[in-house]
């Protein structure tokens, strides 16, 4: 049993697609480092301006019963190859929300996420 605690449980549609695409992206990072960004995530999105957010939430609804019916991991790989508007946006402001905040925070962070 490990002896790290998870600062946050993953819940909401928006954090379960950041932590399985965090986890694809950066698959060194460590689990209490990846579940800290998942959070940030979760808190920047629910600070976006309402119809953004709304916009934001109505996807990720959708990218989440997507990854219940097909896999998480089959619908990580096509929603971040489709070129469709708004769709083809969401995978890009998770990473761009992550990847910031893993690099800001911890800048020695190397590309796959290892410490």
């Amino acid at each position: 049993m490990s002896a790290t605690v998870t600062p946050r449980t993953v819940t909401t549609p928006v954090e379960r697609f950041a932590d399985a695409l965090l986890a694809r992206d950066l698959p060194s990072l460590s689990a209490d480092r990846r579940h800290t960004t998942v959070a940030f995530i979760g808190r920047r999105v629910d600070g976006l301006p309402s119809v953004t957010r709304l916009g934001v939430v109505i996807i990720s609804r959708l990218v989440d019963v997507a990854g219940a019916v097909a896999g998480r991991s089959r619908t990580i790989d096509v929603v971040t190859r489709v070129k469709l508007p708004f769709l083809s946006e969401y995978p890009r402001l998770m990473r761009s929300l992550g990847y910031t905040y893993v690099w800001e925070t911890w800048p020695a962070t190397r590309i796959d996420g290892a410490a």
